[in-house]
This record gives C-alpha cells, sequence and structure tokens, in this order.
C-alpha cells in the first residue's frame, strides 16, 4: 500500500508538465479537457497524444457508454477513480 501511494505522489509530481488540475487554465494547442473521478470530478488538461494509445482509448469507450456524448461536466467526463487514472497516465509517459 505504501508504495502504491508513493507511487501516485510520484506520478502527480512528474505530471505536473503535462497535466493542469486547474479550473481556470487555459487549453493550450494540442491538448484538451476531461474530468475524472467517481464523485468529485478534477479537471485534468491531456495531450492530444494520448489518443492513439489502445488502453486511453478504451477509457473513452467507458465513457461513451455511460454517458454517451452528453457530458455533465461540459467536457469530455471519464467514469474511473482518479487513482486509475493517474496510473494510466503513468503509463503512457513511462
Amino acid at each position: 500500500m505504501g508504495f502504491r501511494l508513493l507511487r501516485i505522489v510520484n506520478a502527480k509530481q512528474s505530471l505536473k508538465r503535462t497535466l493542469s488540475f486547474s479550473d481556470t487554465t487555459v487549453v493550450p494547442k494540442g491538448h484538451f479537457v476531461v474530468y475524472v473521478g467517481e464523485d468529485e470530478k478534477k479537471r485534468f488538461i491531456v495531450p492530444i497524444s494520448f489518443l492513439k494509445h489502445l488502453s486511453f482509448q478504451n477509457l473513452l469507450s467507458q465513457a461513451e457508454e455511460e454517458y454517451g456524448f452528453n457530458h455533465p461536466m461540459g467536457a469530455l467526463t471519464i467514469p474511473c477513480s482518479e487513482e486509475a487514472f493517474l496510473d494510466l497516465i503513468c503509463s503512457l509517459q513511462c
């Protein structure tokens, strides 16, 4: 459990370059916004290059099944925990 928590903390620190948690951040060219979380949704700005990865495409398929094209947050909402999302993003960047 401690190792997993440390991994998440390290992932959050290393992802600050490409992910943004701010609600007021302008989305840079080549990126898009997703909301992630089960109860409280957090806003992430992710690079478009993630769209080519099969594991990220699977998350998008889950979002389509759960929400269709009517996303309650006004942007793409991904139905998974923040921890699972960070694990996925870390594996895509490492």
